[in-house]
């Protein structure tokens, strides 16, 4: 596996995003992650999506750190400046579940409460499914867990055919146009930091074609399962969707149907928010955990 590694230059002086970076090896390949507030706390998970990284969380992590929490979010192996395998083929959607979960046991990650959006969520809600214990509450935000059986919808199906097909990939656009707020220059520059070149763009180029859009897709099978332990998680666990979002819009309504520990939870919607509403609404998302800790903590 040939490995490629953004240089640390391009990382430095990017607009609100002050935190220090740590590393962690997960099978022979370096990821990064940020790991804010007091080391005793019970840590919040923030896991992105596709095709951002742990810049996504700029604006949450200091609300969730002043309401006393361990904030970890790691940049998933593609992204960010977690290393980057140069060939497409090595990116496959049990890779990165694997990768994730070992990330979580090498940092000894337990009690979490995980936020998930995008990406975030199709490899956190497996973790859950898998990993249980590990896990006190989830709040999922602009996702889902596909298995293939259902059709993914117009709006998914003409972002998988765009990203194969566009010439260029340039990340900062794409979360410009996915969100409802005006992202500044500066700031777009900053999402395509971790890509130098296409040479970097392996992972981000292959994840929408890692979505699984039919019954016999590699991920079926495991995600299946998932939704059998999903339905038998009693577990705190809040949707918190925008209003905007044309990808998952309604998927929170499936995962209030069928998981039993939404029965009860104070279910929200962020207004004026897109696709990424960390973007578009970060501190509004921060008071939605912080909230929702508070209100189950044992």
């Amino acid at each position: 596996m040939r490995v490629l590694r953004t240089p640390d230059s391009r990382f430095a002086d990017l607009p609100g995003y002050p935190f220090a970076p740590h590393y962690v090896e997960v099978d022979g390949l370096r990821m990064h992650y940020l790991d804010e507030g007091p080391e005793d706390a019970a840590p919040v998970l923030l896991l992105h999506g596709e095709p951002t990284w742990s810049y996504l969380y700029r604006k949450m992590i200091p609300a969730l750190v002043d309401a006393g929490h361990r904030v970890v979010a790691p940049d998933l192996v593609g992204f960010g400046r977690s290393d980057k395998p140069s060939d497409r083929s090595d990116y496959t959607y049990q890779r990165h579940v694997d990768w994730t979960a070992a990330f979580l046991a090498a940092l000894g990650l337990e009690r979490i409460t995980l936020f998930c959006q995008d990406w975030g969520g199709l490899i956190g809600l497996r973790l859950v499914a898998e990993h249980g214990a590990r896990f006190d509450r989830v709040v999922a935000a602009n996702t889902f867990l596909p298995t293939g059986d259902q059709d993914p919808g117009p709006a998914f199906r003409k972002w998988q055919a765009w990203s194969q097909a566009a010439p260029s990939f340039e990340a900062g656009r794409i979360v410009a146009r996915a969100c409802k707020t005006e992202v500044p220059p500066e700031v777009q520059r900053a999402y395509d930091a971790p890509f130098p070149d296409e040479s970097f763009q392996a992972g981000a180029r292959q994840f929408p074609l890692l979505v699984p859009t039919r019954p016999d897709d590699p991920a079926s099978a495991p995600n299946r399962a998932a939704w059998m332990a999903l339905r038998r998680w009693r577990k705190p666990f809040l949707t918190a969707f925008s209003d905007s979002d044309p990808i998952t819009r309604g998927g929170d309504e499936l995962l209030r149907a069928l998981i039993p520990g939404c029965a009860g939870q104070p279910h929200t919607t962020i207004a004026d928010a897109s696709h990424f509403l960390q973007e578009d609404r970060g501190e509004a998302v921060a008071e939605v955990v912080a909230a929702f800790i508070a209100r189950t903590r044992a």
